[in-house]
């Protein structure tokens, strides 16, 4: 006869097993029914299905708990009307936990079809502002790459020893793009073009220039040499082909092979967590500082293969497209360690990248399509995914916390 114990795992083994299966099958059927993929990649509205759900839930807990504190941050945002390309131009806030715009930064992540992770690790986060008007414009955010990446790996060519011992001079633009109606212009090509620029260099050697990486131990220098980011959405319509004169910003490195664990709800998680701790595993007491988002991932394939399964059932097929940033020109030997000063590319200020982005890209635009004229509060509503005024109850008459 099974101890309580025995009997409580035996219990939790089965209920995790028949969750984690039907998940998977209906991704499967999402997959299956919704798109075909095309050169190994799924359709992009078969991605945004995929999404739905954990989006659903991000955005109901930021809703939740902005309350009607969401009053002033929705003012932040622009009306089509307020909006003149010719005017364009974006500068770079660093935001701070805690306060206005740390929870505006919360509220813009909120209209990307993909829901938008927190970050982990060394974070430096920005607001983007349209200085002609005041109003926000898109939000960029850098945070400790991913610790194992076999594309990225393999493309700077790190061995184990290499990676981590210079990871620290790599970070991962894992957030960046245009909100609306400056989307509509294609604002997200020159939010991207800021990577790239002298403030974000000098912004990651003021915050970490004399700070210790907890993976390597090792004291970081401030030289930051690369920035890497993925799409969202399969094929890249942002980062490839992005110019400036020449000037290529972003380099493709490959493409990740489609495993993960975005799809795994919250509560589904935390029941994998009991799963391990019941049975000793050590992945159930949490990660440390600097293990990112690979801790949740093994703790996602040590649950599933505890209760029998294969690994390849995390198989969502959600392919992304890697590409990296060089911050100076010899940034992969830099990275392998066969040199150990980078060479300066002469980084531009944001400002400037702005103006020429603008020329480039956003007053065209403008000229050739013209809806972001239209765009209006309500437009934000039903982005939002709330009660639009139409339908009787606008979203500033949501209740919740304060």
């Amino acid at each position: 006869m099974l101890a309580g114990t025995d009997k409580e795992i035996t219990w939790i083994e089965d209920d995790l097993r028949r969750r984690i299966v039907s998940l998977a099958e209906n991704i499967q059927r999402t997959r299956d029914g919704e798109g075909t993929p095309g050169g190994g990649y799924l359709a992009k509205g078969v991605i945004k299905d995929l999404y739905s759900e954990p989006r659903a839930r991000r955005t109901a807990n930021i809703i939740r708990s902005l309350g009607r504190g969401m009053r002033p941050l929705l003012q932040e945002f622009a009306a089509g009307s307020e909006v003149i390309p010719e005017r364009i131009e974006f500068s770079l806030v660093p935001v701070r936990a805690g306060g206005h715009d740390a929870s505006l930064f919360r509220v813009a992540t909120l209209v990307w079809s993909v829901p938008v992770s927190q970050g982990f690790g060394r974070r430096m986060r920005f607001l983007v502002r349209d200085k002609s008007n005041g109003k926000l414009a898109g939000i960029l955010a850098l945070g400790d790459p991913v610790f194992n990446l076999g594309v990225r790996d393999r493309a700077i060519g790190w061995s184990s020893r290499d990676r981590m011992q210079r990871m620290t001079a790599l970070m991962d633009a894992y957030v960046l793009g245009a909100v609306p109606p400056y989307n509509m212009l294609l604002g997200g090509k020159v939010i991207a073009l800021m990577v790239k620029s002298a403030e974000v260099h000098s912004a990651f050697a003021e915050k970490y220039g004399s700070s210790v990486a907890v993976i390597s131990g090792r004291r970081n220098e401030g030289n930051l040499v690369a920035v890497t980011t993925s799409s969202a959405l399969g094929r890249s319509s942002l980062y490839n082909r992005l110019r400036i004169n020449g000037e290529k910003f972003f380099e493709r490195l490959g493409t990740t092979a489609g495993y993960g664990h975005f799809h795994i709800p919250d509560e589904l998680f935390l029941e994998m967590r009991r799963y391990l701790r019941l049975i000793g595993h050590k992945y159930a007491q949490g990660n440390r500082f600097g293990d990112g988002p690979n801790w949740k991932l093994r703790t996602v394939r040590a649950a599933v293969e505890g209760v029998g399964l294969d690994r390849e059932i995390l198989l969502h097929g959600v392919r992304r497209e890697v590409f990296i940033c060089r911050l100076v020109e010899n940034a992969f030997e830099v990275l392998r360690g066969e040199e150990s000063q980078g060479h300066r590319l002469g980084l531009r200020p944001a400002a400037e990248l702005s103006r020429v982005g603008a020329e480039r890209w956003m007053i065209p635009r403008s000229k050739r399509r013209q809806e972001y004229q239209e765009w209006s509060f309500s437009d934000l509503e039903r982005v939002l995914g709330v009660p639009t005024a139409s339908e009787g109850k606008g979203f500033l008459d949501l209740g919740g916390g304060e």
